[in-house]
């Protein structure tokens, strides 16, 4: 009986508490909400803005080392503050279809860039990890399947005035590393 009125008094308290701090709470949150955007958006960092090349709708053509290629559309924009950049992408043709979902950051803590890959065909992301090189942004990130361990890296650059060439390497149980794919973009 006294746990009953105990929990009973807990969570008047609680409501009270709630009924008395929402109206303090709600002239907070209009006193915050109320600054110039200006005030309140994060700037950009210098490392982001190095990633504006991919910005704009990509038309693109996969060729694979078998020999197949896919075709597809991709669009890169920012994310919220310019702090990230956001880049849909989907391709079609005899290698499969493909649909993803690639978000990219700067982790000032690791100076280094964050990719996170969500893609159609498997669950949860891939992470990499990447930096610049000259003028070739290498993403590098490792998975496992089972036993096998993957190594992966992807290569990207500027290959004139709107074209980007992507080359993205595997290698299989630490066997060495082989061209997978080569994207090559053309903006709209």
């Amino acid at each position: 009986m006294k746990r009953t009125k105990l929990v009973a008094l807990f969570l008047v308290l609680a409501c009270a508490t709630l009924l008395v701090g929402l109206p303090a709470w709600a002239k907070w949150q209009a006193k915050t909400t109320d600054k110039p955007a200006a005030q309140t958006a994060a700037k950009s960092s210098s490392e982001m803005d190095r990633l504006k090349f991919y910005l704009g709708e990509w038309d693109y053509t996969e060729t694979y080392s078998n020999g197949g290629q896919n075709t597809g559309v991709y669009s890169s924009k920012l994310g919220p503050g310019g702090n990230s950049l956001i880049n849909h992408f989907h391709s079609q043709g005899p290698a499969g279809d493909f649909e993803g979902l690639l978000v990219m950051t700067w982790d000032a803590k690791e100076k280094a860039y964050k990719a996170y890959v969500f893609g159609n065909e498997s669950p949860g992301a891939i992470v990499e990890t990447g930096h610049f090189e000259e003028d070739t942004l290498i993403y590098r990130a490792e998975l496992s399947r089972g036993d096998t361990k993957f190594a992966l890296r992807n290569a990207t650059r500027l290959a004139g005035p709107g074209r980007i060439v992507s080359d993205a390497y595997v290698s299989i149980g630490g066997a060495p590393e082989v061209l997978l794919v080569r994207v090559d973009a053309k903006k709209r």
